[in-house]
This record gives C-alpha cells, sequence and structure tokens, in this order.
C-alpha cells in the first residue's frame, strides 16, 4: 500500500491507498496502486476450477501437487493471467491441453519462471503445434536451442522437445 498525506484541521494525517481489483475466489494481489505491474497469485485449487472450466488437464510424474517436490505439478502462486492464458489457449485452439509442469521446484529460476508463476509446460500434441505454428510468429532459437514462437498478445511458446515451455506475460486477451 502506498501512503500520502494530507492536512486537516491543522494536523497532517496519513492516508492510504490500494489497488483494488476483482479476482478470482482464493486470489491474493501482490503489490500496490503505485506497482506498474501489480500480478495477481492464485491457490492451486483456484487454477484446477479454471482448467477444469474449459476441459484442460494436467498430470505429473509423481502423481502430487506439491510446490516443493519436483516431480509433482503444483499451481500453488500461480498468476492468474497465466491461468486465463491457458484457458485464452484452450478456447482459441480447440486444441487437447495438458499441463505437466507448473509452479513447482526443478525448473529453471528468473523472475519470468515456473517458481514466479509465469510459466506452464503442456504436453506435446499435433494439434497444439500446428495451432502455435499457424498462428504465432516464429522468433528464432533460444538460447538452449529451443525454437520459439511469439503470439500477438506477445506470449513466447518454445518447442522443448518433449514438451511446450510457454512464458505468459500476460492473459492472451482474455
Amino acid at each position: 500500500m502506498k501512503t500520502r498525506t494530507v492536512r486537516k484541521g491543522g494536523r497532517i494525517r496519513p492516508i492510504l491507498t490500494a489497488l483494488a481489483l476483482v479476482v478470482a475466489p482464493g486470489a491474493v494481489v501482490v503489490g500496490s496502486a503505485g506497482d506498474a505491474f501489480a500480478v495477481t497469485k492464485i491457490s492451486h485449487a483456484t487454477a484446477t476450477a479454471m482448467f477444469r472450466e474449459v476441459g484442460i488437464t494436467w498430470s505429473s510424474s509423481g502423481n502430487c501437487s506439491d510446490r516443493n517436490t519436483p516431480t509433482c505439478t503444483s499451481f500453488e502462486q500461480l498468476n492468474l493471467a497465466t491461468a486465463q492464458g491457458a484457458q485464452t489457449l484452450k478456447r482459441a485452439s480447440g486444441c487437447a491441453l495438458n499441463i505437466t509442469g507448473g509452479t513447482e521446484t526443478g525448473h529453471a529460476s528468473g523472475t519470468y519462471s515456473h517458481w514466479n508463476g509465469y510459466k506452464l509446460d503442456y504436453s506435446k500434441y499435433t494439434c497444439l503445434g500446428n495451432y502455435i505454428k499457424n498462428n504465432f510468429t516464429y522468433i528464432g532459437v533460444r538460447g538452449d536451442g529451443a525454437p520459439q514462437w511469439r503470439s500477438g498478445s506477445g506470449n513466447i511458446y518454445a518447442d522443448e522437445g518433449n514438451h511446450w515451455d510457454v512464458l505468459y506475460y500476460n492473459c492472451g486477451g482474455c
């Protein structure tokens, strides 16, 4: 929250201002009115409800959802815009989507990382690959050699060989 002061009746009083958002149930807003890019974090339960709503599935090699276990697939602390981006992809493509990686530990680090809620991994299906390659712009290979495509909204889709690694800067036009 930001604090500013106003003079009232000869006394200076602090006034708190905060960013007000309408968000999904169970969501937490991180940031204040002064933050350029406040990020809304959601719980695992909220994310799975959003995914079920549009027919997105998820799986893990460990058959679990513990954020601190690398073989699990967790959505705890996922950005709301990332979950909405997955919903947008599902609706726009009409393809089956199965999420194999979320916010669990074990992925590469950095600001725009899985852990920080910006990325999801998807199983590779022909329908999804064709949709990405036919509708998004090829932008070259990433430092690790993964070919990449950018959507019109700026999200990045990287073909990591056995899955798609998707970086959601936003909800993709939700």
